[in-house]
């Protein structure tokens, strides 16, 4: 396993690897990832989708309409065709998030602190307590998390 920086070019040469695998990367480089696979290598990947937890993100930041569209499974299968990668699979899922006190949010705010960037419990006191008083007259508050999984494949050589 490498980490490497978040940016081009992978510290790797050409057609170096059969298989590239990442989980939830924070940004896709295609034409790097079809670069350092032979051909016929996979790339196999987990991405975070669309809009997940946006529930709980837009329940504290408010409406962020662009940011439901970011990570779209159609559109990085998009990137990934252009890169010249053959999408082999693509699977999406939608999973549910109950948080059943205002002590589970804050934890998840603090744990993925990219959700809500500027997020601390004085900050949003006045929000914390409206979730705690949702909850107790309400039930569980409710958030989908969203991935897609997906398996690209660099064209084996002419022969």
């Amino acid at each position: 396993m490498v980490a490497d920086p978040d940016e081009p070019p992978l510290p790797f040469a050409d057609a170096a690897f059969d298989l590239v695998t990442s989980r939830h990367p924070a940004t896709v480089w295609w034409d790097e990832i079809a670069r350092v696979l032979r051909p016929g290598g996979t790339y196999l990947a987990q991405h975070v989708g669309p809009g997940s937890a946006f529930e709980l993100i837009e329940y504290f930041l408010g409406p962020q309409p662009e940011g439901r569209r970011h990570r779209d499974p159609g559109d990085e299968a998009a990137a990934a065709r252009a890169a010249g990668l053959e999408v082999v699979d693509l699977r999406t899922a939608r999973t549910r998030i109950e948080l059943h006190d205002v002590a589970a949010a804050v934890y998840l705010l603090r744990k993925v602190v990219w959700w809500v960037p500027d997020f601390t419990v004085d900050r949003y006191r006045d929000r914390l307590r409206d979730l705690h008083e949702q909850i107790r007259r309400e039930g569980p508050f409710v958030a989908h998390s969203t991935r897609h999984l997906i398996e690209a494949r660099r064209p084996a050589a002419a022969s």
